[in-house]
């Protein structure tokens, strides 16, 4: 619901804070007030167009920003996805409009575009005016009106996925044929291309591992005799086999196992206190991981590679290369092989392919055409269920009509697959005997009360708590109707949060919270200020929108208007 609204240099209103309650919030005030400017700030947080000649006459700038609080599971997404903050619920929306034209929208403390706020005020207020009675008049809001009625929205959302699917394939195939020749020969590039790395069968990182098995082969004369040179050391060898360096001589290892016999043998002459002992045994330790290094040396003398594998690494390294026309390396050669063999699978032009996509249009056109004749059969149940609903409702506001909705194939064509299904909706109006179309025959005061009207129906199929604006759906009526329209506002105010603006006291009377807009006039301008009135105040003002002027029987009457409304809206709640 909307808690409060503030509004600064917007049309006549130079500052004002409006607050409003649950249930039912009237707006009243003299002509020329500004009252609509309540409604045009609510239009302006609903992401509507920003008009920069609403910025009031001397202000660089005009502002609006409202305080909602919602439970909402789809604005609180919205919230966390703009990175905005919310207390509890509570959600601030604003928007300044420069009187240059240039607008800015926050929402929950961030900076959003106006189509943001637009979907953020989706979830929470819906704005009825003049405007959008005209809408009203629009066949597919009708549709959506008699879909919301019959609780048809899952149907149509499924049936508008299948016939997205349907419209995919479709174009799929048209595509195909359409461009079949080009199609064949960029298929036969592709396989060519495929057909060529399959060939070379390079695995993933193989031309890294084939450059560092060349650069090791390449090496391996000079590692080769590193290693027998350190095996020589170690174990000692002939000279011819390590090099003259070392000669005919011993190896370390037998040299250390020499020092450590000659040092055991010392031991028994060594007597108490030496470390001869204790000399050999770390000798002897040595002796034993030279041997294990001499070990190791000798593996890798034997996993050096034979040179005559380069030959063939260097074949293969000059394969892989020519891999490089497709990308830069060989896991790039592979993923563009994958991509490739996507696209032919989505290009495939033969007459096999062709005759299975075909086949699958057909079946995706009967799966949405399906759904289309539920959806159409569902309608047209409803359509008598809604007819007798808002007839009732009308003829409550004293409008000696009937309401009908007439369900009708909008082509005869079977292909005829619309965004909406197979339907056309047309509200008719039936007075005197004679049915004609709602938007050639209504008056304004008519589709008022018939908008109030299909508002009070498609309420009752739901679990409220939004927030309804409606601006002067009173226009144009007068008298008993007045009061019906009071009346079914305050019905819609049971679990609904209803702000009306209004020039007919007995649809004032109803309100729980009475909003007024006072205008002062100077001589050089028009300023506005907002106030939310007492119950004295509000029997004041209700005398003045009875009589024009304040006067003991206007204020009778007020009260025994007010006194009227109170009974009703109990009896509404009870």
């Amino acid at each position: 619901m909307l808690h409060e609204l503030h509004i600064r240099n917007l049309g006549v209103i130079e500052e004002a804070t409006a607050e409003f309650s649950t249930g039912l919030s009237v707006v009243t005030g003299e002509t020329g007030a500004g009252k609509t400017m309540v409604v045009s700030s609510l239009r302006l947080l609903s992401g509507h167009r920003a008009d920069p000649s609403r910025v009031r006459n001397g202000a660089d700038k005009a502002s609006v920003e409202g305080i909602f609080s919602t439970d909402s599971a789809a604005v609180a997404e919205l919230v966390e996805e703009v990175g905005g903050y919310s207390d509890e619920g509570e959600v601030i929306a604003s928007r300044t409009v420069n009187a240059t034209g240039r607008s800015r929208a926050h929402l929950a403390g961030k900076t959003v575009a106006a189509g943001v706020l637009g979907e953020f005020a989706g979830h929470v207020i819906t704005i009825h005016g003049q405007n959008d009675q005209l809408r009203l008049l629009d066949p597919v809001r009708q549709l959506a009106a008699l879909d919301d009625y019959a609780g048809l929205g899952e149907k149509v959302a499924t049936y508008q996925a299948r016939r997205a699917e349907w419209l995919r394939l479709a174009k799929d195939l048209q595509r195909r044929m359409e461009a079949r020749r080009d199609l064949a020969l960029e298929s036969e590039t592709l396989q060519r291309a495929v057909e060529a790395i399959d060939e070379i069968d390079p695995q993933p990182g193989e031309d890294v591992e084939v450059k560092a098995q060349i650069k090791r082969l390449q090496a391996a004369d000079d590692i080769r005799a590193g290693l027998q040179r350190a095996q020589a050391a170690l174990d000692g060898m002939d000279g011819m086999v390590a090099g003259d360096d070392f000669g005919d001589s011993e190896g370390a290892s037998s040299l250390v196992s020499q020092a450590a016999n000659e040092l055991s043998s010392l031991t028994d002459m060594e007597g108490e206190g030496g470390n001869l002992s204790e000399l050999a045994d770390r000798l002897s330790e040595v002796g034993v991981l030279l041997a294990d290094i001499s070990s190791e040396v000798g593996q890798a003398l034997l996993d050096v590679p034979d040179p005559d594998e380069l030959d063939g690494l260097l074949q293969r390294q000059t394969q892989l290369r020519e891999l490089r026309k497709y990308a830069v390396d060989v896991d790039g050669a592979l993923a563009w092989r994958e991509q490739a063999r996507q696209r032919l699978e989505s290009m495939d032009v033969s007459d096999e392919a062709l005759q299975k996509l075909q086949d699958q249009v057909a079946s995706a056109q009967d799966a949405a055409r399906n759904v289309a004749e539920e959806l159409s059969k569902a309608r047209v149940r409803a359509s008598k269920r809604f007819s007798k609903a808002v007839t009732e409702e009308i003829r409550g506001l004293h409008m000696s009509a009937e309401i009908r909705v007439d369900v009708r194939r909008a082509s005869e064509k079977p292909d005829d697959l619309g965004l909406h299904g197979i339907d056309e909706v047309e509200f008719q109006l039936v007075q005197g005997g004679n049915v004609n179309p709602l938007a050639g025959s209504a008056s304004g005061g008519e589709l008022s009360r018939v908008m109030l009207a299909l508002e009070v129906v498609l309420a009752a199929g739901t679990d409220g708590g939004r927030t309804m604006v409606f601006d002067e759906v009173d226009a144009g009526v007068g008298g008993k109707a007045a009061v019906e329209i009071g009346r079914r506002l305050a019905k819609l105010a049971v679990d609904n949060q209803v702000i009306v603006v209004t020039h007919l006291p007995q649809v004032a009377a109803f309100g729980d919270a009475h909003v007024y807009v006072a205008k002062a006039t100077s001589a050089d301008s028009v300023t506005s200020s907002v106030r939310t009135l007492d119950e004295a105040e509000r029997v004041e003002e209700l005398s003045r929108m009875l009589a024009g002027l304040e006067s003991e029987t206007g204020r009778a009457h007020a009260e025994e208007l007010m006194e009227m409304a109170t009974e009703a809206k109990a009896a509404l709640r009870a």
